[in-house]
This record gives C-alpha cells, sequence and structure tokens, in this order.
C-alpha cells in the first residue's frame, strides 16, 4: 500500500495492459453508500448513485498530510480473448463486492469489464449484468432499454426472469408503480413464489394499503416455510421486504425482520442503513451507534451514526462530522460517484444548511423515490420554507395513494 502526500515523488500510477490508471483508496478518501440487495439466481439491485457536480479545488494540504492510500493492485480484468462465461461471473461478482464493501471503485472495475464487449458480442447475461451496472449509476434509460430487450427476445428463460425483476425494481425505485406492477404480475406468472409475492407486495404497499400488504406477505412466507423449507435467499429476501413494509405501515415488527436480515447476512448495507435509520428516529441512539459501528466507511451509515452521536452529544461527534465534511468536499472536486440523499442529509441535519440540503434532496428525488428519498425533500422543503416544492411532494404522495407512518410531515 503506498501513502500519497503533497511530496511529488509519493504520486504512483498502476500500469496496466491498457495504459496508467491512478488508483485511489483508503482512510482520505472514503466512498458513497452502495445502496441495493443483491439476488442471485435473480437480482433486484436498487440505484444509489448521483455524479456530484465539481466545486473548487482543496489545495491548502500540509506537507505530512496522508491525502490517500494507493492499493497494491485492482481486480485482475479479463482479457478479450476469455469465455463470455468467465466475464458474465467476473463482472457479477465486481457488482456484488460493490454492494457488499460500499466501495464504487468496483463499479469502475466492471465498467471497464464490460466495455471490453462489442454490442453483436454481448450474451443475455451480460446484457442483463450491464443493465445492472447502469442502473447502479442512474443510467435509468439505457438499462431500461437493455432490460425490454433481453425480456422481448431472449430465449433464456433464467435471463428474462432477471431481466423481468430488475426492471419491476427500477419501476418502484422510481415511483412508477403501475409499470412496476406490470412486471410484478408477469413475474408471478413466469416464476411464482416469495420472491414475484414480495415485489407484488411492494407496490401494494406504496400504492395502497401498506399494513394489508404486509399481513398477506407475512402470511405467504408462513406458508412457503410450513409447505417446504423456502431457500434461505429467498426467505431473507421477502424478510427484507416485510421490514420494509411494516415500517412504512408503522409496525414494531420492522425491527425483527431486519434483525434477521443482518445477522445473517452482516453485509447488506441496504437493510442495515433501514435499522439504524428506524432506531434514530426513535431516538435510540445507542442502537445506532451498534448498528453502525465499523461502517463508517459507508456514507449512508456513517450519516446516519454522526446525526446519532450529535443528538446524544458524544464527545466523538465533532470529529466524525470533520471526517464527513472532508469527504464530501473531496467527493465534490473530484466529480466523484456521491449519492445527494446522504449529503441531502448531512448538510439538513448535521450543517443545518437548509437550502443547499433542499437542493440536493430535490436532485436525487427526480430519479430516485423510495420512501427515505421522499420524507428527505418532505422535511427539507420544511425546513426551507419553500411550500411550492412541499406542495409538489404532497401531490404527488396523494395521487399515488401513498401513506407511510414515516411521513410525520404529510400530515401537516
Amino acid at each position: 500500500m503506498t501513502r500519497l502526500t503533497r511530496r511529488p515523488t509519493m504520486i504512483c500510477f498502476n500500469k496496466t495492459p491498457r495504459g496508467r490508471i491512478f488508483r485511489i483508496s483508503g482512510p482520505a478518501f472514503r466512498f458513497p453508500a452502495l445502496r441495493g440487495r443483491v439476488f442471485w439466481l435473480i437480482a433486484a439491485l436498487v440505484p444509489f448513485q448521483l455524479q456530484a457536480a465539481p466545486g473548487a479545488i482543496i489545495t491548502d494540504f500540509g506537507d505530512d498530510q496522508m491525502l490517500a492510500e494507493l492499493p497494491r493492485s485492482a481486480p485482475k480484468i479479463p482479457r478479450d480473448n476469455e469465455s463470455a462465461e468467465e466475464a458474465e461471473n467476473h463482472l457479477q461478482r465486481l457488482i456484488i463486492q460493490a454492494r457488499t464493501s460500499g466501495d464504487p471503485r468496483y463499479l469502475g472495475y466492471a465498467q471497464t469489464l464490460i466495455n471490453n464487449w462489442s454490442e453483436e458480442n454481448l450474451t443475455d447475461r451480460l446484457r442483463v449484468l450491464r443493465a445492472t451496472l447502469r442502473q447502479s449509476l442512474h443510467q435509468f434509460d439505457s438499462a431500461r432499454s437493455d432490460l425490454e430487450r433481453v425480456i422481448s427476445s431472449s430465449s433464456d428463460r433464467q435471463q428474462r426472469i432477471q431481466a423481468r425483476l430488475t426492471l419491476a425494481n427500477l419501476e418502484l425505485v422510481q415511483g412508477r408503480y403501475k409499470e412496476a406492477e406490470q412486471h410484478c404480475q408477469a413475474l408471478q406468472s413466469t416464476y411464482p413464489g416469495l420472491i414475484a409475492q414480495s415485489c407484488l407486495a411492494s407496490v401494494q404497499a406504496r400504492t395502497a394499503a401498506p399494513e394489508t400488504a404486509y399481513r398477506k406477505l407475512a402470511s405467504q412466507l408462513a406458508e412457503s416455510i410450513n409447505r417446504q423449507p423456502a431457500d434461505s435467499t429467498s426467505r431473507l429476501w421477502t424478510e427484507g421486504t416485510l421490514g420494509d413494509i411494516a415500517a412504512q405501515a408503522g409496525l414494531p415488527e420492522a425491527t425483527v425482520h431486519w434483525q434477521r436480515v443482518v445477522k445473517a447476512t452482516p453485509d447488506d448495507l441496504y437493510v442495515r442503513a433501514q435499522l439504524a435509520d428506524w432506531h434514530l428516529v426513535r431516538g435510540h441512539f445507542e442502537r445506532v451507534l451498534t448498528v453502525t459501528r465499523g461502517f463508517e466507511a459507508v456514507d449512508t451509515l456513517a450519516v446516519i451514526r454522526a446525526i446519532a452521536m450529535k443528538r446524544m452529544g458524544h464527545p466523538g461527534s465533532h470529529e466524525l462530522n470533520n471526517r464527513l465534511r472532508q469527504r464530501f468536499e473531496e467527493a465534490s472536486w473530484r466529480g466523484a460517484l456521491l449519492h445527494a440523499r446522504d449529503v441531502a442529509r448531512f448538510e439538513l441535519d448535521i450543517e443545518n444548511q437548509t437550502q443547499k440540503a433542499l437542493r440536493l434532496a430535490t436532485e436525487n428525488w427526480e430519479s430516485q423515490r423510495e420512501p427515505l428519498d421522499t420524507r428527505l425533500l418532505l422535511r427539507s422543503a420544511l425546513a426551507a420554507d419553500d411550500k411550492v416544492q412541499y406542495q409538489r411532494v404532497r401531490d404527488w404522495l396523494k395521487e399515488q395513494g401513498q401513506s407511510d407512518a414515516r411521513y410525520p410531515e404529510f400530515k401537516q
């Protein structure tokens, strides 16, 4: 591992067959949260990244201040003459590594890999994986195009199922519930079971009565387990979905479902963040610190931890806030991939910069409308006294028929 300071002799590049690549990692440069859950045989990956606008470059560093650490080597990228199956497996591993480590560099490696393949040589599986990667980078239209092509023309049933669920999830996250429901129903016809039932329950919860959706899915999970032991991945996926819906309905069972997932899969960053946020809202600050301990490199979890520490008057609050502040400033001037939700929440709840928080929350909500995104925009609009933006979100919620116990601001 090479450390990088202001001293020019410490700067280094990794040489690869395709040229020189500057690699950055380590404590000075952390990475934005990679939100989403991975499901294989089929994948439902929630988009999580947004391109941050570059700002002024910070140059005032001490001569001995460590700015970054350069890794010894990057993952090996398959060469052009390697098989499609090898590339498929490698690409899938890189996406999963990005999701479970919170390190977006793996998406860069994945992009390098998929760029080696021409359109005419793309297999159905590579196309689905490319769509997953594009979705992760908020390239929604191109991701949707890839997935629709696989659904309409692939002879591989497994890849059609994969594409269908990924597309249903994409539509759900963007708040396109009619389209999501159509894909969930099609999935139920071709791949019946807990995954399709979870898909349908999510749509029902966002557009009708979340408590009804919760009770139905919980019953389906119990029936599936009683009938025959569900495979652990499907069961945990359903547990995570039940946690989301229970939270929307304001049911205390949300904690139980999320804890089961976190215990079985500690690197499920999406569920871990949901659980931490649930505790934060209820003022269970010590529990927040327990859930987020060791995950300070993941922006979503680090910001939630920082808010809890600030509210409880924790002695380490100032240090963590400074680290996050530096992290976000560095990411901004580098133009690095950064999710606006995390920065908006930091600006709102730590910095009290309401106008900046509102701008970022609005930008985020334009492409992603998960409950936490929606609530953040409601809170930011109220804090900034922006009645137009606030009413816009309220109108959208009413149009969708969406109610959520996590939206006390909606009732104002």
